[in-house]
């Protein structure tokens, strides 16, 4: 195949056009998006495709962009081709925001795309991406993090805003787009930026790049075959992921996700990696956090204990709790701290989540629900007033049956009880601070449900529905 034929064959096989579509082809003035805009020149009709060209001037590089830019309308206008182009002040962002600035410059520079697309209703933004861009991609993602998506480079196409960005030079190779562009008598403006080793991509371009095709003059090639392949392979993982997902994961609200354990642990590894992005890329925006490779592989060797309680702080506030086979990924809740109160006898006492009536029985208030608990005790065990507080390390209650006090945090283990719940239940106290009990989960040895000779007081927990 000549170039040409190359390029219509990779389109038709990756469907990147259809008749009747409006394109918009972005055109810096160099080799590879002259060659493009001259390859679409010659293929519109073809095709039956229309076409504009839009040029963007970040003023990085003073008079000699500008040159850019008056070069590619002047092209356009010759041959009648609509062209749209601007200049971004990028220095004086730089300066105002700071930033990386190619990170910045293609942020403004997609900007400008998606308004023009919008603007001139057209459906796809065309880019000159080619198979030595793909390679350096791979090569840059995997010396970053080494990613399965990381690893999958350049898209041959992707969703861009309300429409899509297409790359159809991707299969073909930096000295095949020269040379195309020679045939044809064209001309382009060389960005002599392209010659330093400042930037990441030019270092690998410049240095490992050649020694490679040393190797194999092919391997760039190579590089967007196996993009490909691996893209096809984790679309059909990422389908059986999902699927997954809907079977394992429950959401329980905004930002909050459970998941058995036992179920996460019978999926393939595979799947086990994906369904952590997944439900990373629901609690985060930010896409170098949801493809953390660290931060994927620590969450998925929390999963391999699903023993007992325990927490893991992830980014941005967010944790991930394992509560006895279940892990839950939410927003992580301060904790309401419990304050010390003393409660007022023979009435009601209103507390968070919970109310309280201590008082003779002579006096016994009418429990206010069917689910209510009620304890006798004899007013000689204690030592009045009685208070609430929360929880203080080395807490200890006697409970009913045993000779020796147990910890309040085995008695929580105990009792399941979650561990973001456990600062919230509050401990009834008498004055002499000794844990009476940890309302609404155990009472000590001092109360009983059943009436005793010398029982003559009431405690009443009742929970508060919310």
């Amino acid at each position: 195949m000549n170039f040409e034929q190359k390029v219509l064959q990779f389109i038709m096989d990756e469907g990147l056009i259809q008749q009747k579509d409006r394109l918009l082809i972005a055109c810096s003035g160099g080799v590879d998006s002259m060659a493009l805009l001259t390859f679409f020149e010659r293929m519109k009709h073809h095709l039956e495709i229309e076409f504009m060209v839009a040029h963007v001037d970040h003023m990085l590089r003073g008079e000699e962009s500008a040159q850019d830019r008056i070069f590619v309308e002047a092209f356009c206008e010759e041959r009648g081709i609509a062209c749209i182009s601007t200049a971004i002040p990028i220095p004086e962002i730089l300066a105002a925001q700071g930033g990386n600035s190619q990170a910045v410059c293609r942020e403004h520079r997609y900007r400008f795309f998606n308004e023009m697309l919008q603007k001139h209703s057209l459906n796809k933004l065309v880019t000159a991406h080619h198979a030595d861009d793909q390679l350096e991609s791979i090569l840059m993602a995997l010396a970053k993090a080494g990613t399965v998506n990381g690893l999958q480079g350049i898209q041959v196409k992707r969703p861009f805003a309300k429409h899509f960005v297409i790359r159809p030079f991707l299969m073909v190779t930096k000295e095949e787009i020269r040379t195309y562009l020679q045939q044809k008598d064209g001309s382009f403006r060389e960005d002599a930026s392209n010659a330093k080793d400042d930037y990441t991509r030019n270092r690998f371009r410049h240095r490992i790049v050649p020694l490679l095709k040393q190797e194999n003059e092919n391997v760039a090639q190579h590089a967007v075959q196996f993009s490909l392949q691996l893209a096809q392979d984790d679309a059909y993982l990422q389908e059986l992921t999902q699927q997954a997902f809907d079977r394992i994961v429950i959401k329980n609200g905004e930002h909050s996700y459970k998941v058995a354990i036992n179920s996460f642990q019978k999926e393939p590894l595979a799947l086990q990696r994906r369904l952590i992005l997944i439900l990373l890329n629901y609690l985060y925006n930010d896409k170098n956090l949801f493809q953390s490779q660290t931060l994927c592989t620590a969450i998925l060797n929390f999963f391999k204990n699903q023993n007992g309680s325990a927490m893991m702080n992830l980014p941005e506030h967010f944790v991930v709790r394992r509560e006895y086979g279940n892990m839950f990924f939410e927003k992580e809740q301060p904790n309401m701290p419990i304050p010390q109160q003393q409660l007022v006898l023979n009435d009601w006492n209103e507390l968070i989540g919970v109310r309280v009536y201590i008082g003779e029985t002579s006096q016994m208030a009418a429990p206010q629900s069917d689910q209510a608990q009620v304890y006798y005790f004899s007013a000689q065990t204690v030592s009045f007033p009685i208070s609430i507080r929360a929880r203080k390390q080395g807490d200890r209650m006697l409970l009913p049956g045993m000779e020796r006090p147990k910890r309040v945090s085995r008695i929580f283990i105990d009792e399941k009880i979650p561990l973001a719940k456990r600062d919230e239940c509050p401990l009834l106290v008498d004055v002499q601070q000794d844990v009476l009990a940890i309302l609404g989960v155990r009472v000590s040895n001092k109360f009983s449900k059943h009436r005793r000779a010398n029982d003559d007081y009431v405690l009443i927990i009742e929970q508060i529905a919310e």
